[in-house]
């Protein structure tokens, strides 16, 4: 296993940074920064492969579905932190997107030693959340080969749900269990062996590309409004309301007494001042249209 780890891509030396700690900070920032640069360019062609991805959870979710991030160490973090981010910026349901990580709650933040290296905790952490076969999972891991996340995946394979792979290099064992398999591959890192920089951040931005085209395809942004948002503070209740006046520009006060009458739901009051009708007639109008603003304006 070791030596296989060695000749992993995410685990050789950069000769680019050979020399790096002999330099003055800005230096330092200026190699991360020219290897970061590399990463937004080598996801746009797979970009197809990512679209895939997103589709399938697309139809998971349609027929009742949840998504499942299942990872060790920073990937499972980035997992947590995409689902985590969900409900607030679309209104989901906590289940709806969920992270599991190697050796639970407590690994966000603290290391867990020897959690990521049994396969049977993966299969099992995901039967603990009632997993089947209208999930999706996706099992992230930088070398594309931990035991916790095979296992996980494998289990989720054998169920017959969706099975997907990111992983930050090629040919890796996670790609050949899983249904679509997004290989990132950044090569080494500024400091080898830190996955948590170029490999994490080519997750964090395919995670990103995941969730947001999928809750945009389920109605859940109407133009590039967030008009699902749970206005649960006072920064999410202006955004809500600016949203309101973005969208139809309408007047402060008709916002507000909308806003009030639609218990807050942006969608409800955009519908309400858009096609000029009460509170109950536009959610009417919304369920007809499977949440879709246009379509509710529209009538279609």
């Amino acid at each position: 296993m070791n030596h296989m780890l060695n000749s992993l891509i995410t685990e050789q030396p950069n000769p680019l940074t050979d020399h790096i700690d002999e330099l003055p900070s800005a230096e330092i920032m200026e190699l991360i920064n020219s290897e970061d640069q590399r990463i937004a360019q080598l996801i746009q062609p797979l970009i197809p492969v990512i679209a895939q991805a997103a589709d399938r959870i697309i139809d998971s979710f349609q027929s009742g579905g949840r998504l499942f991030y299942v990872g060790a160490g920073t990937s499972g973090r980035l997992g947590i932190l995409d689902a985590s981010e969900c409900p607030p910026t679309y209104g989901t349901p906590p289940s709806m997107v969920q992270g599991i990580i190697a050796g639970g709650f407590r690994a966000v933040k603290d290391p867990v030693e020897g959690a990521e290296d049994r396969e049977e905790l993966g299969a099992a952490d995901l039967d603990e959340h009632g997993f089947d076969e209208n999930d999706v999972v996706v099992g992230i891991a930088a070398s594309g080969r931990t035991p916790y996340v095979l296992g996980a995946m494998r289990h989720a394979k054998e169920i017959g749900a969706t099975v997907i792979s990111l992983s930050n290099n090629a040919g890796t064992p996670m790609a050949l269990v899983a249904d679509v398999s997004i290989e990132a591959v950044v090569g080494p890192e500024v400091v080898m062996g830190s996955t948590r920089m170029k490999a994490g951040s080519a997750q964090k931005m395919i995670l990103n590309m995941l969730t947001t085209t999928a809750m945009i395809r389920l109605g859940k942004v109407y133009r590039n409004f967030m008009v699902d948002l749970n206005p649960s503070n006072e920064k999410l209740v202006h955004r809500a309301k600016r949203m309101i006046q973005l969208a139809t520009g309408a007047s402060e006060a008709d916002i507000e007494k909308v806003f009030i009458a639609a218990g807050g739901h942006v969608k409800t009051a955009i519908v309400m001042l858009m096609a000029d009708v009460g509170a109950t007639e536009a959610q009417h109008k919304l369920d007809l249209a499977d949440g879709f603003v246009r379509n509710a304006i529209s009538g279609k």
